[in-house]
């Protein structure tokens, strides 16, 4: 098992290395100057030049990735050129939030999208199965800036029940320790600011979760009813055992490793991916982090935002991979 985790960590130095070069050759093809964007369009040639110099943006392109490479190997992911500040220091707050809210919405999608695929795996052909697919293939195809929308206008809007945007109420913020809020919440003792900063996760985070949950639910669906034409299962029911022991103890356990794929894959996505809802709900999160960085043209912040989501894509998918053997003892990796 250590030996198979040592060779997947040695097997993120290229994937990593090849990503940050072509992200680094793509946002060098964006047109625009960045030290023009930054002082203005009415900025001096001479201006421009001098910021050019003291951004590092006058060498060779080759020469400014070395220079990146250099610094991610100290720990240094560069200086933003909009703020001036260390991104390391600048980006965690923007990942807590998305992490916090992808993680919100995984949940909602595992625990709904895995019990709508088995119960419509178990009530095969039935109506709650015919319901749960139709549901699910619409939430796939639904684009989630409508979806969002919509929520806005059900939710906080007309009925009134939450609001609409932020991670918290603006009258009563929340005393950054960890910059997940929910446990920040929890280490004061704000209970009545943990319940807000859930009502703030509810729309965005089923947004969100609407595509992976109808992905997984299908999946599930899929998956369990292989298993349970298998031989154990008949055995099983025909020892007498509750439906419900076959289903949730001997089906999923052998149907869950596909799924298991499925969620790691969307774990990572969302991780990335939750730009249209960062934007719809102004969740202050690593996407809209990203996104602004491409209108200033901020290179070390796109960079390093990039490649911090590349590395947890990767890392998810190891830990899925290492579950495997947890859940199924025929899988070895040794």
């Amino acid at each position: 098992m250590l030996s198979y985790i040592g060779r997947r960590l040695l097997q993120l130095i290229p994937v990593l290395l090849g990503m940050t070069f072509i992200v680094s050759m793509l946002i060098r093809a964006i047109p625009g100057n960045p030290a023009q964007v930054i002082l203005g369009q009415q900025a001096t040639k001479e201006a421009v030049a001098v910021l050019n110099e003291k951004l590092g943006l006058d060498k060779p392109w080759y020469i400014q990735y070395f220079d990146y490479l250099k610094g991610i190997l100290t720990g240094d992911l560069g200086e933003s050129f909009r703020t001036r500040t260390p991104v390391a220091q600048e980006i965690f707050p923007y990942l807590a939030a998305t992490a916090e809210l992808a993680l919100f919405a995984m949940i909602v999608a595992i625990v709904i999208g895995i019990n709508a695929g088995i119960i419509s795996a178990w009530l095969q052909n039935s109506w709650f199965d015919y319901t749960a697919m139709v549901l699910a293939l619409i939430g796939v195809s639904m684009p989630i800036f409508w979806l969002g929308l919509m929520e806005q206008w059900a939710f906080a809007l007309e009925l009134k029940w939450l609001p609409t945007t932020g991670r918290a109420p603006s009258r009563d913020p929340v005393d950054a320790i960890t910059h997940f809020y929910l446990i920040d919440t929890l280490i004061q003792g704000r209970f009545d600011q943990f319940v807000q900063v859930i009502r703030h996760l509810i729309l965005p985070g089923f947004a969100l979760a609407t595509i992976p949950m109808a992905i997984i639910a299908r999946m599930t669906r899929s998956s369990m009813l292989e298993v349970m034409r298998s031989d154990f299962v008949r055995t099983a029911r025909a020892k007498g055992q509750k439906m419900f022991i076959v289903v949730y103890k001997h089906s999923l356990k052998n149907a869950i490793i596909p799924v298991l794929t499925v969620i790691g894959l969307q774990t990572g996505i969302l991780l990335g991916g939750a730009i249209l809802t960062e934007t719809i709900f102004a969740w202050p999160g690593i996407g809209r982090y990203i996104y602004d960085a491409i209108g200033y043209r901020d290179y070390p912040v796109i960079q390093s935002g990039i490649l911090i989501i590349a590395f947890f894509f990767v890392m998810i998918n190891l830990i899925v991979d290492l579950l495997y053997s947890f859940i199924d003892p025929r899988i070895k990796y040794d």
